[in-house]
């Protein structure tokens, strides 16, 4: 995955720009299915966002010939997937869930679904972006997003079932299919505009090569099909080029607990933004012609090298006001979000168990959709004021628990809701550029275990198939940032990230002070501060 992120910084503005490309006349009548709109009102202004390349619209029959569908192939590319995956977690990694049998699969089928334990990265992200390869088998062989949404549920099922001698996961059975598609479509559009079927020689094999590395289910359809070295009169991209701009952060990063003197932590961080479709389209139903990706990595001690990635993805939309200085949009987004950080000092020994975890949060929620809405205000040339709103529920999510620990397992599972808003400012033709945003996530653990229960009794000695504590957790996160123009394309940006995270406990009773807290509630907080370079694609 971190191959990926790399690719996805590279190939864009290489790939993208190598021709140029122009809006050109296009009939409109042969886009049947996921057709895009954002052609019929483009400007070549979009607020403060540089575009990458001009937009470009796609063929007809490039189109046409990416709806005709393959399932033979697509089931085919899933179950060799895993198959290959599991061979590989056998006769290399050597993995004890990989050594299966006709046993083990009869004893999943009999004990069903349970929560497991393994890392918050391994479930909350790993799994989603395996989900995202059973994805693009179905999306490269001609089915839509909803449709392939179905290849992801029958690979993770598949999976879950017959390729590990463990219990099928819950959570697993949620996180892969619904956050696989988050990521899936993400990856699919980023290929989609590396690749052109006019090309050849050795643009051609960076290309396919690069579209390989982002997408590795494409690529290797584009392989199987022989169009990775076919050539054609059109460039055989399926959407075209839609407005996209891309931007790429690299500084530094310091991080510091507030209340407690835990200590600081100090590294370099690079961030990656890209922005892709028209957000103030007419009426879409067309699943992520807009979405926002926003990927955080960080070297820094005792720290996980991914902190954050966010998508945001319009499923559909309606604009509700189109004037000439203000547009507003109301419309139904999926959401991915994935907040992790670490230790920054450890817990002194003989410290009460009512200070709050070392770690100060952890987040992630692969499952999410609900309503938003976006507004743009333009009083001036000089001037581009956005804004949005949206309310989600979490089917799933993880959060950081101060208390359970079973294996690498440091959160509890839960459902809840959440809330984002922001604001952007454009000031004097994009030399300044202020941005304020806070997130708002509520999660409810409802399934714990019961503290009284002598757990000795047990198989394992341990609770098992839980949520965690039963719990009400809160998890919110304020950023403010502040980009200033220096010369062309280059911006200096500084910004603060300030992150609270507070858990009520019930029925939990501890021993403290002298005595016992019964239902406590523990709160962590932690300031980030960055100053860094970005440069707009």
């Amino acid at each position: 995955m971190r191959v990926t992120i790399i690719s996805i910084i590279l190939s864009l503005p290489l790939f993208v720009n190598a021709q140029n490309p122009t809006v050109e006349e296009f009939d409109t009548t042969a886009l049947t299915d996921e057709s895009t709109r954002w052609y019929e009102r483009y400007t070549p202004e979009y607020g403060y966002r540089h575009l990458v390349a001009n937009p470009i619209l796609p063929d007809s029959s490039d189109v046409l010939r990416h709806q005709k569908k393959h399932f033979w192939r697509a089931g085919a590319e899933t179950v060799g997937f895993n198959i290959g995956l599991w061979a590989f977690d056998r006769y290399v990694f050597d993995g004890h869930y990989a050594y299966i049998s006709l046993n083990s699969i009869k004893e999943n089928f009999k004990h069903g679904f349970e929560w497991d334990d393994d890392h918050l990265h391994t479930n909350m992200f790993d799994h989603p972006y395996n989900g995202s390869i059973f994805f693009n088998a179905g999306r490269s062989n001609g089915f839509n997003f909803w449709q392939s949404g179905l290849f992801a549920i029958g690979g993770s099922a598949m999976w879950e079932m017959f390729m590990e001698c463990e219990y099928p996961s819950t959570n697993d059975i949620i996180a892969t299919p619904v956050g696989g598609a988050a990521i899936g479509e993400v990856l699919y559009r980023t290929s989609d505009l590396i690749l052109d079927d006019r090309s050849s020689g050795g643009e051609r094999f960076g290309r396919e090569a690069a579209a390989f590395v982002v997408n590795p289910m494409r690529g290797l359809t584009r392989i199987i099909t022989g169009d990775a070295w076919r050539y054609r009169s059109t460039s055989g991209r399926r959407f075209g080029i839609p407005p996209i701009s891309v931007e790429l952060s690299l500084g530094g990063r310091m991080l510091t607990l507030w209340d407690y003197d835990e200590g600081t932590r100090a590294g370099v961080a690079a961030e990656i933004n890209i922005e892709y479709g028209d957000k103030f389209a007419g009426e879409t139903k067309a699943p992520y012609d807009y979405f926002s990706f926003l990927m955080e990595i960080q070297g820094m001690k005792t720290q996980p090298l991914l902190s954050r990635v966010e998508i945001v993805g319009r499923l559909l939309s309606k604009e509700i006001v189109d004037k000439k200085n203000i547009k507003a949009s109301v419309g139904l987004y999926q959401h991915f979000d994935f907040f992790d950080s670490d230790t920054i000092k450890r817990r002194e020994p003989n410290r009460d168990l009512l200070f709050p975890c070392v770690v100060p949060y952890k987040l992630g929620a692969p499952a999410s959709v609900g309503a938003g809405a976006m507004v743009q205000y333009v009083p001036s040339n000089d001037f581009v004021f956005e804004g949005y709103a949206h309310a989600n529920g979490l089917i799933l999510a993880g959060i950081l628990t101060d208390f359970y620990r079973d294996y690498h397992r440091n959160y509890n599972w839960g459902s809840g809701y959440s809330i984002k808003t922001g604001i952007n400012a454009s000031l004097f033709q994009n030399r300044l550029i202020v941005s304020l945003a806070n997130q708002y996530y509520k999660v409810y653990t409802w399934k714990g275990y019961d503290q009284k229960f002598d757990w000795s009794t047990t198989p394992e000695g341990k609770p098992v198939n839980i949520q965690g504590d039963k719990s009400n957790s809160s998890f919110n996160h304020l950023e403010a940032s502040l980009k200033y123009r220096l010369w062309k394309r280059l911006y200096l940006s500084a910004g603060a990230d300030f992150y609270w995270r507070t858990t009520s406990y019930e029925d939990l009773e501890i021993r403290a002070w002298g005595g016992w807290t019964v239902y406590p509630i523990l709160h962590s907080k932690q300031i980030g501060a960055h100053l860094m370079l970005t440069f707009v694609l």
